[in-house]
């Protein structure tokens, strides 16, 4: 029943916005001269926008809980927002939106993350396991950071890099910008999901141990990377995270990892780099 709302939600949303597209008498420019990542949303059907500027970070209550330099191997000024670390965003020298981090606090976690993930792809930082994503190159950021023409002409970000090691200078993962890129690597296609996009996972198998279920996704639209997210197999309570009922897994991951149907327990948060992820339709 929920994967039927959840469908239905979706078609909804995507039948209002072509409504307000189109009941102005024109058809909106879709290749305009905006960047190509021109926003910040996260959490579907929320679609909350998060501040890509420290200064408006600040007025919308944000506050910095760490500087560049502070901490070896992470790079960005970090903010957080009334102490829910479920949301961390980072920004260059010159304040600009450099990148978006995760935390899971070691006290709610239970035997996660695996030993095994400790290190690559979670990072620990005080009494917390963090997963980061840069959106720019992640040695620039605390350097020479972003112009504002720069930010001007590239928006959100030039590239999506995730953090797979305890220093994010020399182990990340570059993901590619176009979906055709994606066929040599071992990310696999998932489902298609309207608001989404077509989801891929890292190397996914239905007999697969959930030790070894990398915690992130991608999502690719008209063969363009637009979003990602997290997939934390533990359950959080932030407000930002959605919470997929075991029946619906096999609506965005295919082959689902059968480890994952007998945990009953996965978080996620969806990211979007765009403004309209409304009309993301695969």
């Amino acid at each position: 029943m929920y994967a039927v709302v959840l469908m239905m939600k979706s078609i909804i949303v995507v039948s209002l916005c072509f409504i307000n597209t189109f009941s102005l008498g024109y058809v909106v420019d879709w290749y305009s001269s905006a960047p190509e990542w021109d926003d910040l949303k996260v959490t579907w059907e929320k679609f909350a926008t998060m501040p890509r500027k420290t200064s408006d970070a600040e007025s919308e209550g944000f506050k910095m809980v760490s500087d560049c330099g502070d901490i070896t191997g992470i790079y960005g000024k970090r903010y957080v927002k009334g102490e829910d670390y479920a949301l961390v965003l980072l920004y260059g020298v010159n304040g600009y939106i450099a990148g978006i981090q995760i935390g899971v606090a070691k006290n709610n976690t239970g035997a996660f993350p695996p030993l095994r993930q400790i290190g690559h792809p979670f990072v620990n930082i005080g009494d917390m396991y963090y997963l980061t994503a840069y959106f720019i190159k992640p040695e620039t950021i605390c350097t020479t950071g972003r112009t504002p023409a720069q930010f001007d002409a590239d928006g959100t970000g030039d590239a999506l890099y995730i953090q797979n090691g305890t220093d994010a200078a020399v182990h990340s993962l570059v993901i590619p910008k176009e979906e055709s890129g994606i066929s040599s690597t071992k990310w696999t296609k998932g489902h298609c999901f309207y608001t989404m996009g077509m989801h891929y996972w890292y190397d996914v198998k239905a007999d697969m141990n959930c030790d070894d279920f990398f915690p992130v996704f991608l999502l690719y639209n008209q063969g363009k990377l637009n979003a990602f997210g997290w997939a934390i197999d533990t359950s959080m309570s932030s407000e930002r995270m959605e919470h997929p009922p075991e029946s619906t897994i096999k609506l965005f991951i295919d082959p689902v990892p059968q480890c994952l149907l007998q945990k009953q327990q996965l978080s996620t948060m969806h990211i979007f780099l765009t403004s309209s992820p409304i009309t993301n339709f695969c």
